[in-house]
């Protein structure tokens, strides 16, 4: 079993700081603009959808790796819908979109087979209620 503790904390009306118990820089956040926040700051919103995005990212990078499967580069949007539906507000799907970069275009089918299985397989995305959609592009360069 693994265990990650944070400590959230209020600086300010409707913002403050988030700080892990390790070496972790501390980060500060805000309620969306929506919620009567301010612009140009982390919000819980931009944490969980970046939560999805970045072990997306991790998982291929692992799963390449397990396989010997060489890429150039790989990066990562993605995009939370919040909807306000029955219950009140909650997201209803992420929706990923990596961009791939290989050098083989005999790798292209290989590497869209390794994006799918990460969208499967990610950590995060098996532990939301919300679908998690994967719309991949591989580009050889």
């Amino acid at each position: 079993m693994s265990s990650y503790l944070v400590a959230a904390m209020r600086t300010g009306v409707r913002s403050g700081e988030v700080v892990g118990t390790s070496d972790v820089p501390r980060l500060s956040f805000g309620a969306p603009v929506e919620f009567k926040g301010e612009e140009g700051v982390w919000t819980p919103e931009h944490f969980f959808t970046a939560a999805v995005a970045t072990c997306f990212v991790n998982t291929f990078e692992s799963i390449a790796e397990i396989s010997k499967f060489q890429f150039q580069s790989l990066g990562v949007t993605a995009e939370g819908i919040l909807e306000n539906g029955e219950g009140g507000y909650c997201f209803t799907g992420v929706t990923l979109r990596p961009k791939l970069t290989i050098s083989r275009d005999e790798s292209k089918k290989r590497g869209l087979l390794l994006l799918e299985k990460a969208g499967r397989v990610c950590l995060i995305s098996r532990s939301i209620l919300c679908e998690v959609s994967v719309e991949p592009k591989v580009v050889v360069r």
